[in-house]
């Protein structure tokens, strides 16, 4: 691990090139577009740019966007440690940090390496090929614009499709796909549906913050995969009357009042204020599919060189969860961080 303690890295300055370059020309070609400004897409980066290639990132929101719309106060499963990229040590006085630490860990590494990241750009589609790509990008006020790059690296994640339910009232605006914080549900009648970590977290602090809340799984029990400090709490509350359960149930309907349920022993309709809808994510596989990428088997598993991260599409690689396809548990920030460092050695071996 380089000497590179967290509290060296200077000051973030949004406008900093790498090597106090002014910024490229419109029609300038890097060597590598990553898209995608997560954890790994950063950490791709990263390797890219010490193998000496110019590069460029782009993503739709903020620097780690997934992550700035977990949960406030979020605690992270695994320790800091196993967050790391680019050999820069994570300080954190937690056993597990939170994800404020996270973010601020984060955007401070992408200052360190000066990366070239353009947030708020939404990536179109892609034209053209190996050697010759060129993403069309739309900002937030849907001006177009176009960046050329020799190599692309995908690293989108899958936290910004939520699975939907498509339930009569499911797009009113009472219906998150989302939880951030408990505040504004105080006092109020709120639905969750879901029985992973999402949903039981959500459960929980919604309960604490003075919300009557009712879980709704369509499973027999919270999932066994759920956080083990988690579990036995959600488990305890709905043991003791304090969160409703409806288990093997599913929300059929939404109404502006009303949330409906379809429970073993018939339907139950229950006043209603909010649903969160914590029914898991998906990887955008149209995009994907819209650059060339084939995929293969029930799950979607892209077609790509397990050493290199290549996709079947030249010059394209894959990065981060869209490896594993719809298996969205099996890639996280601990091992896609890695990818970075199996991309820059096949490009640099070309």
């Amino acid at each position: 691990m380089a000497d590179y303690p967290l509290d060296s890295i200077p000051p973030e300055d949004p406008h900093t090139l790498p090597d106090g370059d002014a910024p490229p020309a419109p029609n300038a070609i890097f060597d590598v577009l990553v898209i995608g400004a997560g954890p790994t897409g950063l950490a791709c980066a990263i390797e890219a740019q010490r193998a000496g290639f110019r590069v460029a990132l782009v993503d739709k929101g903020c620097v780690c966007n997934s992550l700035f719309h977990y949960p406030s106060h979020m605690t992270f499963f695994t320790t800091s440690e196993l967050l790391e990229i680019g050999d820069i040590p994570f300080p954190s006085p937690n056993a597990k940090p939170s994800r404020n630490e996270a973010l601020e860990y984060y955007r401070q590494v992408a200052a360190f390496y000066k990366l070239d990241v353009r947030q708020y750009q939404r990536v179109d589609r892609v034209e053209g090929s190996d050697g010759a790509f060129t993403a069309h990008i739309v900002d937030r006020f849907d001006r177009p614009s176009a960046l050329k790059a020799r190599k692309l690296i995908v690293s989108t994640g899958y936290y910004d499709l939520p699975n939907i339910m498509g339930i009569p009232g499911e797009n009113l605006s009472k219906v998150h796909h989302y939880y951030d914080d408990p505040h504004p549900f105080f006092g109020m009648d709120a639905v969750v549906i879901g029985g992973k970590n999402s949903a039981a977290i959500a459960a929980l602090e919604l309960w604490r913050h003075g919300a009557r809340v009712t879980l709704v799984h369509r499973g027999p029990d919270i999932h066994r995969h759920v956080k083990y400090w988690i579990k036995p709490d959600i488990e305890n509350r709905i043991k003791n009357g304090e969160i409703k359960a409806y288990f093997q149930s599913n929300v059929v309907e939404i109404t502006p009042d009303t949330a409906v349920i379809e429970t073993p022993d018939g339907r139950v309709t229950l006043r209603n204020d909010f649903v969160f809808a914590l029914t898991g994510y998906r990887p955008d596989f149209s995009f994907l599919e819209s650059m060339g990428v084939r995929f293969k088997g029930p799950d979607r598993l892209p077609v790509c060189d397990a050493e290199t991260l290549e996709s079947n599409v030249p010059g394209l690689y894959l990065a981060g969860v869209i490896v594993a396809g719809s298996r969205t548990n099996e890639i996280f920030i601990e091992n896609g961080r890695f990818h970075g460092k199996q991309i820059a050695r096949a490009l640099a071996a070309k």
